[in-house]
């Protein structure tokens, strides 16, 4: 037959304090009640104005872009050294003389 021990009152002080700090520590980390997602809250919609004015500012930054982009390939293209100077008949054999090289009809 076992006999509980009788209750030593530290013990109990202890383990009073650590439930006190645990519901203390639940109230801290539990969300407020009237607590909703941001996203949830219905946003007040933009005037007909301000909607207008920020298009504006995307169709203008947009573009922007595009012209940037078009530049940009503008400057790597490439271009002939010699602007169109020369004989047609010259051209016309360093254009064979191009395909020749770049091709493997020596291998044959």
């Amino acid at each position: 037959m076992t006999t509980t021990p009788p209750a030593d009152p530290r013990i109990e002080a202890v383990a009073a304090r650590l439930k006190e700090a645990a519901q203390k520590r639940a109230e801290a980390y539990a969300p407020p009640t009237d607590w909703q997602p941001l996203r949830k809250r219905p946003r007040k919609p933009k005037s007909i104005k301000a909607n207008k004015e920020e298009m504006a500012k995307q169709r203008k930054r947009l573009k922007a872009a595009g012209v940037r982009r078009f530049y940009g390939v503008q400057s790597r293209r490439p271009r002939p050294r010699q602007n169109r100077t020369g004989s047609a008949a010259a051209r016309r054999d360093a254009r064979a003389l191009s395909r020749m090289r770049h091709s493997n009809a020596w291998l044959w």
